[in-house]
C-alpha cells in the first residue's frame, strides 16, 4: 500500500471535528447546550480563540447555533454539509495575528520612508472611511485601501500583494461570521480612530510609534473578535457547570475522564496550547 501524504491539520479544525465527532455520536443531543466558550476551552487545555474558531466554523457548516445571551446549542442540519475547503481556510485570530506581526514591522518601515504622495494616498483611505456605513462592503475597501496604502509605500509589489491577500482572508466565511456578532458602527469609530493614530505616526516619521500604533490597532481587533457571546453567566449557573463538566470533552492525559467515548474521542483530537 502506497504511503499517503501526512498533512497537518490547524488545531481549531481539529476541536471542530472532535466536536463533531461527539455530536454525531449523541454526546450532546439536538437542542442540547454545548459548555461554554471557557469551560471548553479548560477542558481541551487550549486557548478561548482556538475555541471560538472551531464553534464558528462548526455553526458555518449549520451544526451549532449561539445564541448570544443564552448560549450555544446543537441544531439539526438541513443536509450534511461536505466541509471540502474548511481545512485550508484560516482561522480568523490566525489571521489576524499574522498581519498583527508582519504589517507592524511594514508600518515602522513606511514611517521611514513614506513620502508626501504616499501620505496622500493613506489619507485619502482615512477620510473615505470617515464617510461610510459600517458594516457594509465599501467599508471593508476602504479599510482595505489603508493597508495596502502603507504597504506601497515601501515600494515592494511583493508586500502590497501579500497585504491586499491577507486582508482578502475577511471574505471567508468564518471571518464573516464571526464579524456579524461583533462588527458595528461602534466598532468601526474605534477602528478608525486607531487607523489615524497609524497613519499620524507615519506621518510624523516615527518608526517605533508607528509600530506599536499599528500592533495595537490589530491586537484591538482580537480583542473585539474575542468578547463573550454573552452566555458565560447564563450557561455558568450550579446546573448548567455540572451538566458541562460531566459531559464537556477531556483531552488525553486528564485525570479525570466522565465518559469513555468521550475520553477516547478528546484523545485523538487534542493538542497542544496555542
Amino acid at each position: 500500500m502506497p504511503l499517503e501524504a501526512v498533512e497537518a491539520r490547524r488545531l481549531y479544525r481539529q476541536v471542530a471535528d472532535q466536536l463533531r465527532s461527539l455530536i454525531d455520536s449523541g454526546e450532546y443531543a439536538v437542542g442540547s447546550r454545548l459548555p461554554t466558550e471557557r469551560e471548553l476551552a479548560e477542558q481541551l487545555k487550549i486557548s478561548r480563540p482556538t475555541v471560538r474558531e472551531a464553534l464558528i466554523a462548526l455553526e458555518v457548516e449549520g451544526r451549532l447555533r449561539i445564541r448570544v445571551g443564552s448560549g450555544i446549542y446543537v441544531i439539526e442540519p438541513a443536509a450534511v454539509a461536505a466541509p471540502a475547503t474548511a481545512a485550508v481556510i484560516e482561522g480568523p485570530f490566525e489571521l489576524l495575528r499574522a498581519r498583527e506581526f508582519l504589517e507592524s514591522a511594514i508600518a515602522e518601515q513606511a514611517a521611514r520612508v513614506a513620502t508626501k504622495d504616499d501620505i496622500a494616498r493613506i489619507d485619502a483611505s482615512v477620510l473615505a472611511m470617515e464617510n461610510v456605513e459600517h458594516p457594509g462592503e465599501a467599508s471593508m475597501v476602504h479599510d482595505r485601501a489603508f493597508h495596502v496604502a502603507i504597504a506601497g509605500s515601501l515600494g515592494n509589489a511583493v508586500l502590497v500583494r501579500v497585504v491586499g491577500e491577507l486582508f482578502d482572508q475577511r471574505l471567508n466565511p468564518y471571518f464573516a461570521q464571526l464579524a456579524h456578532y461583533f462588527e458595528s458602527p461602534g466598532t468601526w469609530r474605534t477602528a478608525l480612530d486607531e487607523h489615524r493614530a497609524v497613519r499620524d505616526a507615519i506621518a510624523a516619521h516615527d518608526p517605533q510609534a508607528a509600530r506599536d500604533a499599528m500592533r495595537d490597532h490589530l491586537a484591538r481587533s482580537q480583542e473585539r473578535f474575542a468578547q463573550n457571546f454573552g452566555a458565560e453567566t447564563a450557561a455558568g449557573s450550579s446546573a448548567g457547570r455540572g451538566r458541562a463538566a460531566r459531559s464537556a470533552p477531556t483531552p488525553a492525559g486528564s485525570k479525570r475522564a466522565p465518559k469513555k467515548r468521550a475520553k477516547k474521542q478528546a484523545k485523538s483530537g487534542s493538542a497542544r496550547q496555542r
